[in-house]
């Protein structure tokens, strides 16, 4: 066996049996391991959700992973420049039929994120919780308080820090947003209207994934249900 192998399987050895302490899971801490103290951590290795806002990604059930069933949805926040005060946008996409509702919101704070969210729940009054049945937000600090909404129907989970990727279909429409407003361009020198009307475009646009029909005609067509019942 070669040495570069060998130093190979050592190093993964170690790696293994750090986790072990960083869960604890042995009797010793890192001030006991000089080896350790000496590597750089990666982030990787151990990935836990302080769960400091509400309900962890965990406890959310797996089926809506499949996108079977309406009314789950990702939430996110788009902002122009660094200063907490100044406006920023709103965005909330449905997972299966991929509607996107934006919205321009006074600052990026979270009695901002809250208000707005809370404000725009209430425009469906008593369908409310079968449009939205549940949330999926990240640990930013804009959604510290938007777990007070659950009294409302609706369940809000939370992702592991710093993993974007949990919510990837919110990213996606991001995305598609900055085509509009690149980095950096601040918020404020777009109106509210200007806003939705950019939310209009991206709704209706045929999409490959939804056998070339729109967010917006899929949406409209599950509010029809639920507003039938």
């Amino acid at each position: 066996m070669c040495w570069n192998l060998i130093c190979t399987i050592v190093k993964h050895n170690l790696d293994a049996y750090f986790v072990y302490v960083d869960l604890g899971l042995l009797p010793i801490k890192n001030i006991d391991l000089p080896e350790k103290t000496g590597r750089k951590k990666k982030s990787t290795i151990v990935r836990k959700n302080k769960r400091v806002f509400g309900n962890s990604i965990e406890e959310r059930p797996k089926e809506i992973e499949k996108r079977n069933e309406f009314g789950h949805w990702e939430i996110d926040t788009v902002v122009g420049t660094k200063d907490e005060s100044e406006p920023s946008i709103l965005t909330i996409v449905e997972r299966q039929t991929r509607m996107s509702l934006w919205f321009k919101i006074k600052a990026h704070t979270s009695e901002a994120v809250t208000e707005a969210l809370n404000k725009l729940v209430q425009s469906f009054a008593d369908k409310a919780a079968l449009i939205f049945k549940t949330i999926k937000g990240d640990n930013g600090s804009e959604f510290a308080q938007i777990a007070e909404l659950e009294g409302k129907g609706l369940q809000i989970y939370f992702t592991y820090p710093y993993s974007s990727w949990e919510k990837g279909t919110n990213e996606c429409h991001n995305k598609m947003l900055r085509r509009f407003i690149p980095k950096g361009k601040a918020i404020s020198d777009y109106s509210a209207d200007d806003i939705l009307f950019f939310s209009d475009i991206i709704n209706n646009l045929p999409r490959k994934i939804l056998n070339y029909q729109t967010p917006e005609q899929l949406f409209e067509q599950q509010l029809d249900l639920i507003y039938a019942v």
